[in-house]
């Protein structure tokens, strides 16, 4: 071992014990913690993460109960699993816990933490959410998107009828349904669609849709260096590595978006492109403050939405499709209610969303049994604050822990029970039902993604007969990844509606 190793070894070594002495004395001077399992010098309690956090997390608070401490290296954790702590985080604290903590993927893959996502409570954050409400998510902006949402599903359901037409056909639907979701938000953003136009084009989204799993894998994977610092100085386990080469990857592709839309403008007024895209809007914004709106900030909110907006709603359909094949009771009555309101002379609609309202009951279902983000995004309090009786330091890192509240048997009758008619007493659950987070920093994206998950999933319902491809359930185990995909790709046998035959054939 040479000196220089030996060194590093030794300066890192002192480093951690400063930071676990200044975390004893901050601790003494904090009266009441919440409970906390035995914890281990150095590393804390990162030995006991291993296998899917939210289950880890909540084997954990079942015995130490729904606030509890941890300790991940140096950095303090506190985990909420109740929907009474979680209403007092997000209502009394909701400004305190409105940062998110600095984390090695928010410097590589969220441009040093300036995306919507990731970027500290305060200015930029606010202007970064007024822009992406006002320009993509506003009533009006939604509006105007309402033939792209429409006219990507037509074109799924037309490719399913193309392999289907013959009879039940086995079909693949996880790269059908990822395909959807990324040309809705490709049009939304940039103007292009991907999937079902040239094969260049499809090659170049396969190639990033390869990125976006890669992005929310590492994000889902504990990271030591984050909190060991040491471990990120030798970048233990190519954390670094990795992600340098992940963000090379998505700067080149963000980039170019935006290299063709300048280039597509070059010489017209901010004034004749409004309206136009998302980019369109921070490229105006950009020629009124080049500084301030650059492109790595345009770029980093435009990977944002672009994985905010096709894997978490593409997952939620796969989710849905797997479960309701799995209850065929479930799908009939789905089925009914569409074929009931809307007869067979026209397809569902988005304005058909209130009159046929049990198409939600399964989406909620669905997003309660297996939320998108199982683990809310990490907040981190700026002051010391109070949560569930107990102290919380200023920088603790706080993980809300979504999936284990859905699953709660003190709140939902049946909590593993897959009953979407428990939501046709209310329309939400309140703190017991939080699949897009709450507060200010919680998901903007919400009425988005359910009008996509929506439109696709009573399309596929009214269009379609479904069986399981032979007597097994469909399989619901858990795939690795921040988003908690499912393990296996989901598999179906399809026909089309016999019903609606002459409307499908005009597609």
């Amino acid at each position: 071992m040479d000196e220089t190793h030996q060194f590093f070894i030794f300066l890192s070594s002192l480093v951690s014990l400063i930071l676990i002495f200044k975390m004893w004395i901050h601790k003494k001077e904090i009266k009441n913690l919440a409970p906390s399992p035995p914890s281990i010098p150095i590393i804390g309690h990162l030995h006991l993460i291993n296998g899917s956090i939210h289950r880890v997390l909540h084997q954990l608070s079942s015995k130490y109960g729904p606030v509890m401490a941890l300790r991940f290296g140096s950095r303090p954790v506190l985990v909420v699993t109740s929907s009474s702590a979680v209403e007092e985080c997000f209502t009394k604290n909701d400004i305190i816990l409105a940062n998110r903590p600095l984390l090695l993927s928010g410097k590589y893959l969220e441009y040093d933490h300036t995306t919507v996502g990731s970027a500290p409570y305060g200015h930029l954050w606010r202007d970064l959410r007024r822009i992406m409400t006002l320009e993509l998510l506003s009533t009006t902006r939604m509006k105007s998107f309402t033939g792209v949402r429409e006219d990507e599903v037509r074109s799924l359901i037309k490719n399913l009828h193309q392999d289907s037409f013959h009879g039940f056909s086995k079909v693949e639907m996880r790269s059908r349904i990822q395909g959807l979701s990324f040309n809705i938000i490709m049009r939304m953003v940039a103007n292009k669609r991907y999937y079902g136009t040239q094969v260049d084009d499809f090659e170049e989204a396969n190639k990033f849709k390869k990125v976006i799993k890669d992005v929310f894998e590492i994000s889902g994977a504990s990271n030591p260096g984050d909190f060991i610092t040491f471990l990120r100085w030798i970048d233990f386990q190519g954390y670094k590595k990795r992600m340098m080469k992940l963000q090379h990857q998505t700067n080149k592709f963000t980039q170019n978006l935006i290299e063709e839309i300048r280039s597509k403008w070059a010489g017209s007024s901010s004034e004749k492109r409004r309206d136009k895209t998302y980019i369109d809007a921070l490229l105006s914004l950009q020629e009124q403050n080049p500084e301030y709106y650059t492109d790595d900030i345009i770029k980093g909110n435009i990977l944002t939405l672009l994985l905010a907006g096709t894997d978490t709603s593409s997952v939620t359909i796969e989710w849905a499709m797997s479960l309701l094949l799995n209850h065929p009771n479930v799908l009939e009555r789905a089925k009914t209610e569409l074929d009931t309101y809307l007869g067979h002379e026209r397809l569902v609609q988005e304005t058909d969303i209130p009159n046929i309202p049990y198409i939600q009951y399964i989406i909620n279902e669905t997003l309660r049994l297996f939320p998108a983000a199982p683990i809310l995004v990490p907040h981190e309090p700026s002051q010391d604050c109070t949560i569930g009786g107990f102290d919380v330091a200023r920088g603790t890192m706080v993980l809300v822990n979504a999936w284990a509240i859905h699953r709660d048997p003190m709140v939902w009758d049946e909590p593993l029970s897959f009953k979407p008619e428990r939501f046709e007493k209310v329309e939400k659950e309140g703190y017991n039902f939080i699949p897009f987070g709450m507060g200010r920093r919680q998901c903007p994206g919400s009425g988005l993604a359910t009008q996509v998950v929506w439109l696709a999933l009573a399309s596929l319902i009214q269009c379609f007969d479904w069986k399981r491809t032979g007597e097994e359930l469909v399989s619901l185990s858990e795939g690795k990844g921040l988003i908690m995909p499912k393990n296996e790709p989901l598999e179906a046998m399809c026909r089309p509606s016999q019903r609606i035959s002459h409307i499908l054939k005009e597609l």
